[in-house]
């Protein structure tokens, strides 16, 4: 039994032996909320666990007769603004002509097995009911007319709890929400390290620390896009924790639009996660009956410190959230033309291109952005999605006739959501574009952004990519979106609705998603957004692979993997070999290098193969054979971060398989220490004690206690007198080890 419920006390407790998760109806008929954290045995009677003894003369209180009841010092579930509590509340509703103080006070719950399905939104998803149970509690507001659900699910096996909330109007008043969160969680105490991803582009996702302290601390985006610059992950964990050990309590917003993850401490040190929507900007007009439903907020606790919040995280959403046909299925290494040639290209210099690569072993060819109307730069041409002929004069069916005829697949890079100024389009339909009539229209990349809240729009896209999909026999598709959007209007809302275009912005999007991978589920899509620009879990439930940065080269994608893997699995992330200078940062690196970060993602190329000397071509060749005897072991193993490249010159990793049989390990240095230490080691993790393993290249075995406390010795360095004795020097030094336990590799 996954969710325990006391009635006389009103008292539900969801628990599966690795999490609990328990809170109350309180006096009022309000939520109020007892605990969260490392599984407790259950008991009958959880009340103790809310205090009271605050001072009576320091706060208000709901109750003359018992001033030690007010809502000002309570933990609850989904607070509201105005009546004792003073802090941000998670629901803000009243009706369009009347002001109301929300109340909203418990009717009724009931249990389900599994996990229904949230209605135009991504959220995680069970295909068998055993593997999770979910608690919905149905509150009511008299005034308002109106419901109130709170959904929790717990899975079984997984340290995890989801939340989110809808609200109905059950009565004859139109209703105006004004914030609506997906969760709220209220922890007794501050001694917290507030930890996030944020950058922007090309540098997407780096590890920010800070402790939490008196007031609001806060990330967010307003872009119409979960955006570059922060992610819609947070992480709490206890001053001591480490990657391996300690408390740590982690989030995610399963949404691709504007959100607010925030902590509000207030003056007793309590700590208020507030996890949804973002407010400004946004109101939504509730027709009588009519219904709103919140994304998705995931749960994750660790007693494993931050690895083990990962780990949680990557299963979920390896096996309860991206699309179930590519859970097991082995992903093509491909190679995409975009570096190689830009917008300057024809079906001759493609083919070329995609004959090289199949010697090579690559497995999928991508044409990337320049093969439609007369996009010859990036001013051009975006919403005109017919081939142009001038580059392509047999079309793009006789393209892609070719490439599959030298054994590779056939993808194509997609931007729907935009429109250029000078396109066909535009002239047709200027009111498509998303901006205020008469006003200034601001540019990104020389492009308009299309009004996905019409379903006219929508339409007009699911019809042009999957006739291009049919046509073509697409395997893969790049989503792009290089640009956020201002100036939000749409000129098919009313004045008091615009308010609502973000959000029906993005549930157009999911929609045009839904549509096409729903139709073609062979169809491999990876998002992308200027690179890691919407990187979220609501792009993952439809492409389960995204782009992880513009960025491809080899140093920096060390910190971008790193952070991105806090929340995401390593084989969602988008990771590519490209050619030296690199495009972003002029840096030169070995292409050993490069394929040994790229290794740890879905792995592919993003260069001219037709520039590579011979020997370049071998190395590539057995970079591509390494990856195929072990993208498996990428795909379904556990990842283990052992070196921060934020806090040192020297980054590692590793991922091992799920029985401990095997291990692969990549370790990079940045730059070279002059006379560094003659033993250099690097302690591993996740092995099996007691099994015996042998590393790749190597005839000594070690058990695994010793290479997870003594370590890994590494290759001599080195070290400006030892001459020809050393293995590795220089700059950007790499190494990935392949580890298989002797009993297994004899088995």
């Amino acid at each position: 039994m996954l969710i325990h419920l006391n009635q006389k006390d009103r008292q539900f407790h969801l628990t599966n032996g690795q999490v609990s998760y328990i809170f109350h109806v309180m006096k009022n008929g309000q939520l109020g909320h007892l605990y969260y954290g490392k599984a407790l045995r259950h008991r009958e009677d959880f009340s103790h666990l809310q205090t009271y003894d605050v001072p009576t003369g320091a706060t208000t209180h709901i109750y003359a007769d018992d001033p030690a009841f007010g809502l000002e010092t309570l933990r609850q579930e989904f607070p509201a603004y105005g009546n004792s509590d003073f802090r941000e509340p998670a629901i803000s509703v009243s009706k369009a002509t009347e002001n109301h103080i929300p109340n909203f006070t418990y009717e009724s719950y009931q249990i389900l097995e599994g996990k229904p399905r949230l209605e135009g939104l991504p959220a995680t998803y069970t295909e068998d009911n055993h593997d999770a149970s979910t608690l919905q509690i149905l509150l009511k507001d008299e005034f308002l007319q109106a419901e109130l659900q709170l959904n929790y699910t717990i899975f079984l096996d997984k340290p995890v709890i989801t939340r989110s909330a809808s609200l109905r109007n059950a009565g004859s008043d139109e209703l105006v929400i004004d914030r609506f969160m997906g969760g709220s969680l209220d922890l007794p105490d501050k001694d917290f390290v507030f930890t996030h991803l944020a950058g922007t582009w090309s540098r997407e996702r780096h590890v920010k620390e800070r402790r939490l302290e008196t007031g609001i601390q806060s990330i967010s985006s307003l872009r119409g896009a979960s955006s570059h610059h922060h992610n819609p992950f947070l992480a709490l964990k206890r001053p001591e924790a480490t990657e391996h050990t300690g408390e740590v309590y982690g989030f995610n917003f399963i949404y691709s639009s504007n959100f607010l993850m925030q902590v509000e401490v207030d003056h007793y040190d309590m700590a208020r996660l507030t996890v949804g929507i973002h407010p400004f900007g946004f109101k939504w007009n509730l027709e009588p009956q009519a219904s709103f439903q919140s994304p998705e907020v995931v749960m994750v606790y660790s007693e494993q410190g931050v690895n083990g919040m990962s780990h949680a995280f990557h299963a979920l959403y390896r096996e309860h959230l991206i699309p179930s046909q590519w859970r097991k299925a082995v992903r093509p290494i491909l190679i995409n033309n975009w570096e190689a040639t830009y917008f300057d290209f024809d079906e001759e210099k493609l083919v070329k291109i995609a004959q090289s690569a199949s010697e090579l072993g690559i497995e999928l060819f991508v044409l990337d952005d320049g093969w439609f109307g007369k996009r010859n730069d990036d001013t051009s041409s975006l919403g005109d999605w017919h081939v142009d002929l001038n580059k392509l004069p047999n079309g793009l069916d006789s393209l892609a006739k070719k490439i599959t005829e030298t054994g590779l697949k056939f993808g194509l890079w997609f931007e729907p959501e935009m429109i250029s100024p000078n396109s066909e389009l535009f002239k047709e339909h200027p009111d498509w574009a998303v901006g205020i009539p008469g006003q200034h229209y601001t540019l990104g990349r020389n492009q308009l952004v299309l009004d996905f809240s019409r379903q006219e729009i929508v339409d007009y896209l699911y019809d042009k990519m999957s006739t291009i999909i049919k046509q073509t026999k697409l395997a893969y598709i790049k989503w792009d979106m290089n640009r956020n959007i201002t100036e939000a209007f749409s000129n098919n809302l009313p004045v008091h609705q615009q308010s609502e275009f973000f959000h029906r912005y993005i549930l157009g999007v999911y929609n045009l998603y839904e549509r096409l991978t729903s139709e073609f589920p062979h169809v491999l899509f990876e998002s992308c957004a200027g690179g890691g620009g919407r990187f979220d879990p609501g792009m993952l439930y439809y492409a389960p692979q995204a782009w992880t940065s513009d960025d491809t080269d080899a140093i920096e994608r060390l910190k971008i993997q790193y952070g991105t893997s806090f929340a995401y699995p390593v084989y969602s992330m988008g990771s590519h070999v490209s050619a030296v200078p690199n495009h972003q940062t002029l840096r030169s690196t070995p292409l050993q290098t490069r394929a040994n970060t790229a290794y740890f993602g879905t792995f592919g190329y993003e260069l001219d193969p037709l520039k590579l000397t011979e020997e370049e071509r071998e190395e590539i060749k057995e970079q591509v054979a390494f990856y195929k005897a072990h993208r498996e072991l990428i795909r379904d193993g556990q990842f283990y971060r052992l070196l921060n490249p934020f806090s040192n010159n020297e980054t590692a990793w590793m991922v091992v398989s799920q029985d401990h049989s095997e291990a692969l390990v990549g370790w990079y240095k940045v730059l070279a220490t002059p006379n560094p230490k003659k033993q250099q080691l690097l302690r591993l993790s996740g092995l099996d004690e007691s099994k015996d393993y042998q590393v790749t290249g190597s005839e000594r075995t070690y058990y695994g206690d010793e290479l997870m406390t003594v370590g890994l010795q590494l290759p001599t360095e080195f070290n400006g007198v030892n001459g020809r004795s050393f293995e590795r020097g220089g700059d950007f030094q790499s190494q990935v080890y392949y580890i298989r336990s002797i009993e297994d590799k004899l088995n």
